[in-house]
């Protein structure tokens, strides 16, 4: 069964740091790039960045110079890394791959003071 489980999101001050994982599973994490999309109240949902298989990367203009995606293939897991977060951040985050046929459940980002 494909799974994808984000985790570490939360409540973080503005100007804040911080990192979600999203575990996934073998059979799709060493074929798809991986993707983190984000879905703020009343927006649709939005590209944040993707991760190709060997690591290229590429963000959306909103987030760059901000935000780091990373993937660890020994563990099945990819990661994004948020800094200098703005309240305009605030958002549910989701992990996708196999070109939007996976998602995860959605972890929530809050930025606000």
């Amino acid at each position: 069964q494909v799974q994808l489980v984000e985790s570490g999101g939360g409540l973080v001050q503005p100007g804040g740091s911080l990192r979600l994982s999203c575990a996934a599973s073998r059979s799709i994490f060493s074929v798809y790039a991986m993707a983190w999309y984000r879905q703020a109240p009343g927006k649709q949902r939005e590209l944040v960045g993707t991760i190709t298989t060997s690591g290229y990367t590429n963000y959306a203009d909103s987030v760059k110079g901000r935000f780091t995606i990373s993937r660890d293939n020994a563990e099945n897991t990819v990661y994004l890394q948020m800094n200098s977060l703005k309240p305009e951040d605030t958002a549910v985050y989701y992990c996708s791959s196999g070109y939007g046929r996976y998602w995860g459940q959605g972890t929530q980002v809050t930025v606000s003071s």
